[in-house]
This record gives structure tokens, C-alpha cells and sequence, in this order.
């Protein structure tokens, strides 16, 4: 029913591209923002309409992917939209099962505890069989958009799903999967460069869909140290990258900006500035100043207010966003948090965040 609304042909014209434009370095008029997990629980129509549907029935449904893209965007002046999925879907589309447990979250029924769980894993994925219901949603809703802003698409980073696939959940110490990057190195690298391969032709089918930008996320990179992460992380952060800009180019897609959200890894800031990725994004834990010495003049910066940040009163929060703009300065510079939104959060203080950041911003750039 939806094939001739939904083909990734003929998007309507883009109004608003400052996040784009900030992505790519160039200058902006005011600084672009938005939220990550900015579909969320927060917002009382969202937990409305998931409260019907299973959490991965939701995924499942273009039609609602679409719905709960949209909701931020009705309430706030954002300069982007980031389609709502979760980055576990890769894990399913490798055969593994996952479920959402109330209270507990994302679960694992068969986690992966042998090397020989691995051949469990489906070695070639076809990512428009096993994921087309993402690339439906982003064609859907991009459409839906109306040009009003940028789409982003995403997906989770290598080490991240690995961790996630082996402990069968969140852990505070991430020891069992760890434990495979010390104990079956050989293996470890294996299961990585299979979930590199398909990440990359996922994030390439998003970008085919209508995807106008990429964010990586390397949500566990915290619990890797330096060397850890140099071994087992950056290199398939870096192929990824390099990866996509090819298969963008040999298939005549248009060359997107990609983001890297590497959280915790401020040990590793100079290198992820030289992975190739045109946007580093920061946590709330590194100073903008400090964040911009490591990274250099050649990459825009997004972040990093703390999430927490937003249960301040609004007055504070408006100060906080400007001495963020002031760390930063304006330009090369994405406005988010230093991680995702949380469920109790008040709206009107979302909304108070971005306005500040548009504000601040364009009063700095005029004086």
C-alpha cells in the first residue's frame, strides 16, 4: 500500500540543513541541537502509543517507527530527526533472539558463551530480508518529514553488540564478555569483523532509504581501556567508516555525514578524530576546551551536557548551554547531551534546552 508514498525516490526539498551544513564544518547561523534518545519515554505520547505493542513488534512497524520519529518534532524547534529502532536488531538479524523485559530491559534468551555458539550466528546476512522493516521506516518517515530536517540513521558499533550478545543483557562490568577479548582473542575478531560486515551494509541500506546522515554508537567503549579499545574497537570503528564512504560511492549514494558516539573513550579522542568520521560526539565527561585540543580544527564536535543537567530549572539550564556554546564556540559544533534523554525528564525542559541553544548561539554569532 505504501510502495508509491514510500519509494526512496523524490524526498521532498530540504528547509532546514544547518545540522548538515555544522556536520560537514561549514558555517551556520545559529548552533544545530538534538537529543539522543530524543523518541522517548519521556514524552507522554510516546509511552501511549508503545504501550500497545511489544518493544520489538514497535521496530517491526514502519508505521510506528515512523509515528515515534515524528513525536520530538512536533514539541521542539529540533535540527534533526534520528529514526526510532534500537542498534539490537543486528544481533537479530545474525539469528540471535532478543526480548524486552519490563524492568530489566533487553534480554538475550541464548546469549553466546562458547567459541562454538558462534556458528550458531548466520555468517552472510542479507540485510534487506533480515532488517528492510528499518529501511522502510526511514523511507516512510523521511517522506513524512516534509524537508522540515535531516534524518539520521544509526546503528551500534562492533564491540558494543558483541558485549551485549555475550553478556545477554546490560552489566555493570561487561567481565563475561571482556573475558572472551582476553581469552579467545581469534574468536573475538572473528565475531567483530562478521558484525563490521554487516553494520556496513545496514548503515549503506539506511543511507539507499533515505538516511541524510549516520551516527555510529560504541555505547561500551568505557569499559575498554586504551589498549583494549586500540585492539578491539578503533580498527573496526575505522573499516567501518572507510567501508561505507566506498560502498556509497560504488553505488552512487550520496556521501553522508557519519558520526562516531564512542562513550567513556576520551582516552581515545585523537584517534577517533582521525577514523574518518566528519563529527566526533562527546559524553559529558571531557571539557569542551580539552575535547577540541585532542580532536583538532578538522572535525565537528557534538555533545555533551550532562543528561542530568536537564532536571536543573530552566534558568540553569539556559546558563549551562551557553557556557557549553562559549567551550565550544558555535561553529563546527552540534548541540546534544552527553547521552541519551531519561524516562522521568521533564519535556518542558527539553524544550528549554533547545530553545537556549538556538538563542545563545545566534546571539553569539552576531556580537
Amino acid at each position: 500500500i505504501c510502495f508509491f508514498v514510500c519509494s526512496p525516490k523524490d524526498f521532498p526539498k530540504l528547509k532546514n540543513d544547518t545540522f548538515l551544513r555544522a556536520a560537514r564544518g561549514e558555517e551556520t547561523e545559529h548552533t544545530p541541537v538534538w537529543c539522543m534518545r530524543q523518541a522517548g519515554r519521556y514524552l507522554p505520547e510516546f509511552r501511549e502509543t508503545r504501550a500497545a505493542h511489544d518493544f520489538f513488534a514497535t521496530c517491526r512497524s514502519p508505521k510506528l517507527c515512523c509515528e515515534l520519529t515524528l513525536q520530538p518534532l512536533r514539541r521542539f524547534p529540533l535540527d534533526a530527526a534520528i529514526i526510532f529502532s534500537d542498534i539490537l536488531v543486528v544481533p537479530q538479524a545474525l539469528g540471535m533472539e532478543v526480548v524486552m523485559v519490563p524492568g530489566k530491559g533487553p534480554t538475550f534468551t541464548e546469549p553466546l558463551k562458547e567459541v562454538e555458539d558462534l556458528l550458531k550466528l548466520r555468517q552472510k546476512v542479507d540485510v534487506t530480508a533480515e532488517l528492510g522493516y528499518v529501511f522502510q521506516a526511514i523511507t516512510l518517515t523521511r517522506h513524512s518529514l516534509e524537508g522540515r530536517v535531516p534524518l539520521i540513521g544509526f546503528s551500534g558499533a562492533p564491540w558494543t553488540l558483541m558485549s551485549y550478545m555475550i553478556e545477554g543483557g546490560g552489566s555493570n562490568t561487561m567481565a563475561k564478555a571482556k573475558s572472551w577479548l582476553y581469552r579467545h582473542p581469534e574468536a573475538s575478531h572473528r565475531l567483530l569483523q562478521l558484525l563490521a560486515d554487516v553494520v556496513t551494509d545496514y548503515l549503506v541500506g539506511q543511507v539507499a532509504a533515505g538516511a541524510q546522515a549516520l551516527q555510529l554508537f560504541e555505547s561500551h567503549a568505557g569499559h575498554l581501556g586504551p589498549e583494549k579499545f586500540q585492539e578491539f574497537a578503533l580498527p573496526y570503528i575505522r573499516d567501518i567508516a572507510q567501508a561505507v564512504k566506498r560502498k556509497l560511492k560504488e553505488e552512487a549514494l550520496p556521501l553522508v555525514p557519519m558520526i562516531i558516539f564512542a562513550k567513556d573513550a576520551h582516552y581515545a579522542l585523537r584517534d577517533l578524530a582521525h577514523a574518518g568520521y566528519e563529527v566526533v560526539g562527546l559524553d559529558w565527561t571531557i571539557q569542551p576546551q580539552e575535547a577540541r585540543a585532542q580532536t583538532g580544527k578538522d572535525v565537528t564536535l557534538q555533545g555533551n551536557l550532562d543528561p542530568c543537567a536537564l532536571y536543573a530549572p530552566k534558568e540553569t539550564i539556559g546558563e549551562l548551554v551557553k557556557k557549553m556554546l562559549e567551550g565550544f564556540g558555535t561553529q563546527r559544533y552540534i548541540a546534544n547531551l552527553g547521552h541519551g534523554l531519561y524516562p522521568d525528564m521533564n519535556p518542558e525542559h527539553v524544550g528549554a534546552f533547545v530553545e537556549a541553544v538556538h538563542a545563545h548561539s545566534r546571539h553569539i554569532n552576531k556580537h
